[in-house]
Formats: structure tokens, C-alpha cells, sequence
């Protein structure tokens, strides 16, 4: 029986120690796309503009106002990822390899962590008392020093099952319902800057097939407290234009999101506790500046507009005493989180970072004694060592160089 590593869970109505300073400005050192067929693209192709609709598009749309955000939906292209297979790390992996393959240098140092945003939005949303009711369980692995850590495919594809199988709420199915947010996407996005796209192409967003098969996903470096971290996460637009060098000032990203309409004071207590928590969380990691949320009734027509600073959302939120969640609460437990996993995850084989719903604890166990299960690929350990054997050429090189200066000028002097 595998020995079991747990971490409490502490309650958000503890008072954390303040998070300035804590965190590393993310900053984007590389990224990849994926095509309208899916297929993997090293570089930025699947980039999108912000451009939403008008408020007049948004009151005389249709005769009872509102753009119908379930318009489409019999045409959607979807991406299944329970049907597609689990695509682990891949493509994560490649792009980290093709910037190191340029740079000559490792993009994460020993000690760091690799991991999709998503991940880390799971574990950040535990500190703010959220998330508990739907647990989850990742994979993790040790790999020169280094932890990669990727989402549990089986635990999702049944978790996806369960939530598909509950008794439907109202005339609308999950499946419709998550198509309201890709709707929403294809009506604030523009493939190309504004003044480079048609009038056809900008007036005709309602009407064009919805797809979520392609993806723009930003790859950057950040830090809590001493934990390097590397993550990988899409990225729905940017607001004006990416500049030459991603790493040199922050980029203005936009985070696009669908909530229905607050109606009364539980709707608005409902939003702020749980909705604007993991907004927030998904936006700071990637070093999104602004979110932008867009209302829909419950008939599933967009209703209203709204852009909100992510810097500025948990000042919001907090001046309502009945919300629980914290930014600083959120990064602290991060912080000691991910000290106590690099500590417990010492050595190599494959282990699982389990929370089941509502516990008071997280649980580590190895489930593989040696390598590292299907979460790297043999691609990239083979492009670790073919580095790291360059890099050792490199030093012994530069050694010997240095060398032969200091004889060259020893003999100068004795001349």
C-alpha cells in the first residue's frame, strides 16, 4: 500500500498574510496554436482580436432583444475532448522544446513546476473555500528536478459522464448551455485586427459556424514565493496588438465569459463568491488584464456587456462582508501548497494530487514506482538529455578556451 502524503485545507475566514510581492508579474516567453482542424501549430496563428457586438446589435436583435446565443447550435464543430483522447502535456511539451531548441537554454530551471493554468486555478480556488464541491485529481511526475503535473483523464471523462447524466434544469441541455459561451467568443472575436477585416466579415459574426477547435494558448514564467512556475493556458483575444517582444511589458489579453443575469441579492452574493473567483484566478495567472462578461437571460439571449479590470476585482468583491475569497488567501495557500509538493514529490514514477469534493485535505500518493506514465513524451526526455549533453559541450568548451588565455598570457609574461 502507497504511502498517503495529505495537506489540510484550511478555512478562507483565516486572516492569510499579505500577497505583495509574492508573485511574479507572469510574462509570455512562448506560445502555440491549435488549427480549425485541430492540428498543433508552433507558433501564433490562432490569435484573435476583441471586437463585441454593438448595444444596438444587443437591443434590436430579434424581436424580443438580445442576440440568441443558442443560434448555430445544430452546426456546432466541436472539439469532444472525452472523445478526442487524452492529449496530456503535448502540447505544452513541443512548444517548450521548439523555444529551447532556439534559446540553447532550458525554459524552466530545477525546481520549478510545468502545468497547464487550469491546474493551477484548481489548486488556487481550494484557498479561497471554493471548489468544493467537485474535487479533483491530477497526475504528477519528477523529471530532472523538475515537476510536471497534468489533469487526471480518467477522473475527468468520468466526472464529464456523471455531470451529462444529472436530470436537466430547465428546457436547456449542459451541452447547449456550454455552447453559449463558445456563441459568445465568436461574436467579441475577429481573426484580424478591425481595420484589416471586412464589413461582411464583422456584421456577419452571428451567423458564422461556431467552432472551439481553435486556440491561441499563451506559455508564460511566473513565481509564487520561490516555486518557479511554467504554464500553459489558451487565451480568447488580445485588445489592440501583441508586441515584437512578449516579455517586455504586459500584453493586453482579454478574457471572455458568459454568466446569467443577477436578479436579486443571492444572484449578485452567487457571482461574486463563486463566478468572479475563478475569473479572477484563470485571468492573474496568464496575466490577463481584463475580463469581459457577457450577460444572458435565462433563455439564453445576451443581454449586456460588461469589462472589468482583473486587478481591480478583488477590491470589488471584498467590500461585500458576506464573500468569503480572498486574493491573498488564494495565493498563500498556493504558496505553501506548492513548498510542501515539492518536498513530498521527490522522486521519479507517476503520482496523483487527489481533493475529493468537500474534504479538508489534500492527498499525494505514488500510483508508479518508476518513470513517468504517458505524462511526458519520449520527444521531449530525449530533447532534455540531447540539451543538457550540449550544454555540458558548451562549458567544457568555454572551460578549455579560458584555459589556453591563461597559458597564452603566462607565457607572454615569462617571454
Amino acid at each position: 500500500m502507497a504511502t498517503v502524503f495529505t495537506f489540510p485545507v484550511s478555512s478562507p475566514s483565516q486572516v492569510p498574510p499579505k500577497s505583495d510581492g509574492r508573485v511574479k508579474r507572469p510574462r509570455e516567453f512562448t506560445c502555440f496554436s491549435y488549427d480549425g482542424d485541430r492540428r498543433l501549430r508552433l507558433d501564433d496563428s490562432g490569435l484573435k482580436w476583441y471586437y463585441p457586438p454593438s448595444q444596438s446589435e444587443l437591443e434590436n436583435s430579434g424581436g424580443s432583444g438580445g442576440i440568441d446565443l443558442s443560434k448555430g447550435f445544430e452546426r456546432f464543430d466541436k472539439h469532444d475532448e472525452d472523445a478526442a483522447g487524452d492529449e496530456h502535456l503535448v502540447g505544452l511539451l513541443k512548444a517548450l522544446m521548439d523555444w529551447e531548441e532556439k534559446e540553447g537554454k532550458k525554459a524552466v530551471e530545477a525546481g520549478g513546476v510545468v502545468t497547464w493554468r487550469g491546474m493551477m486555478t484548481k489548486i488556487m480556488a481550494v484557498g479561497g473555500g471554493n471548489g468544493d464541491e467537485d474535487g479533483f485529481e491530477m497526475n504528477a511526475t519528477l523529471y530532472r528536478d523538475c515537476i510536471f503535473i497534468e489533469e487526471n483523464y480518467e477522473y475527468k471523462v468520468k466526472r464529464n459522464a456523471e455531470q451529462s447524466s444529472r436530470p436537466q434544469r430547465g428546457q436547456f441541455s449542459s451541452d447547449q448551455m456550454s455552447f453559449w459561451g463558445y456563441k459568445f467568443e465568436t461574436l467579441c472575436t475577429l481573426p484580424r485586427p478591425w481595420g484589416e477585416c471586412s464589413r461582411d466579415l464583422i456584421e456577419s459574426r452571428d451567423d458564422q459556424v461556431v467552432s472551439n477547435k481553435e486556440q491561441y494558448c499563451s506559455v508564460v514564467r511566473t513565481a509564487i514565493d520561490d516555486v518557479a512556475l511554467c504554464l500553459g493556458g489558451e487565451v480568447d483575444c488580445i485588445w489592440d496588438a501583441k508586441p515584437a517582444d512578449p516579455s517586455s511589458r504586459p500584453i493586453n489579453w482579454v478574457e471572455l465569459k458568459t454568466c446569467a443575469e443577477m436578479r436579486n441579492p443571492n444572484d449578485e452574493l452567487w457571482f461574486r463568491e463563486k463566478k468572479l473567483m475563478k475569473f479572477w484566478i484563470q485571468s492573474y495567472l496568464l496575466g490577463v488584464p481584463k475580463l469581459v462578461v457577457g450577460f444572458r437571460d435565462r433563455q439564453g439571449r445576451l443581454r449586456r456587456i460588461e469589462e472589468m479590470e482583473t486587478a481591480m476585482i478583488p477590491r470589488v468583491v471584498n467590500r461585500d462582508p458576506r464573500v468569503r475569497w480572498s486574493a491573498d488567501g488564494c495565493i498563500d495557500f498556493a504558496a505553501r501548497f506548492l513548498k510542501w509538493l515539492r518536498q513530498t514529490i521527490n522522486d521519479e514514477g507517476v503520482w496523483r494530487i487527489r481533493r475529493l469534493p468537500k474534504a479538508r485535505e489534500i492527498e499525494v500518493w505514488r500510483v508508479e514506482e518508476t518513470g513517468h506514465g504517458d505524462i511526458l513524451t519520449e520527444e521531449f526526455m530525449n530533447w532534455r538529455i540531447k540539451l543538457e549533453m550540449r550544454q555540458q559541450a558548451e562549458k567544457q568548451a568555454q572551460k578549455e578556451e579560458e584555459e589556453e588565455e591563461e597559458e597564452d598570457g603566462q607565457m607572454a609574461v615569462e617571454g
